[in-house]
């Protein structure tokens, strides 16, 4: 029993955390910098296994009994990525020399821990994923084999930020070109307004 919950789990925390969203496209970005790399695959991990255990605890009822708190992340969320694509394009409008990769002891530690802060919790679908859905998976096994399930999911979580912060490395060869940066930024920021907008028109909870 044990091994088929960690394994569940473990399939199912990969398929919510590896689509494609927000957080990803942060962290990817952080990991072809090597920019505080190691900070914000941390902030992720830990936010992700808080999240998968108050799901398991049965937090996930009480998500569902606050959508006001859900609507208020919806229109924070949405605002937050507006304001992230308008600096990307900023940036590939400068074509600053700054978006070559750089060392871990550069920008401000803080405020990349505040950025990753804001795209893991931000996300009101983060909490229906997470904490509702897994939590919701996981009552499908009894006694430790809950625990199981969160174990898997927080597994997954744990290989696919280490993956992606410390994998992007492999780009690097092409994000040595300033254009490279500049189709990045510019992809990036379309895709952040496209989210937003869809935060706006989609209601959650």
């Amino acid at each position: 029993m044990f091994s088929t919950a960690y394994l569940a789990g473990l399939g199912a925390g990969a398929g919510l955390i590896i689509a494609i969203g927000a957080q990803n496209a942060f962290v990817l970005r952080q990991g072809l910098q090597r920019n505080h790399v190691g900070a914000v695959v941390l902030v992720c991990i830990l936010a992700d296994i808080c999240l998968i255990l108050l799901g398991v605890t049965g937090m996930g009822l009480a998500v569902q009994q606050h959508p006001g708190l859900l609507q208020w992340l919806r229109y924070a969320g949405a605002m937050f990525l507006t304001a992230y694509a308008v600096l990307a394009l900023w940036r590939a409008w400068r074509g600053e020399s700054g978006l070559q990769p750089v060392s871990d002891g550069a920008g401000s530690r803080r405020r990349v821990v505040l950025a990753c802060l804001g795209f893991t919790l931000l996300n009101p679908h983060v909490y229906l994923d997470t904490v509702v859905l897994l939590g919701s998976l996981s009552t499908q096994y009894g006694g430790d084999g809950r625990w199981a399930f969160a174990a898997g999911a927080s597994t997954a979580s744990v290989l696919w930020f280490l993956s992606l912060g410390y994998g992007a490395r492999v780009l690097l060869p092409v994000f040595r070109s300033p254009v490279a940066w500049r189709v990045f930024d510019v992809a990036v920021a379309a895709f952040m307004l496209a989210l937003a907008a869809l935060l706006l028109v989609q209601r959650v909870g």
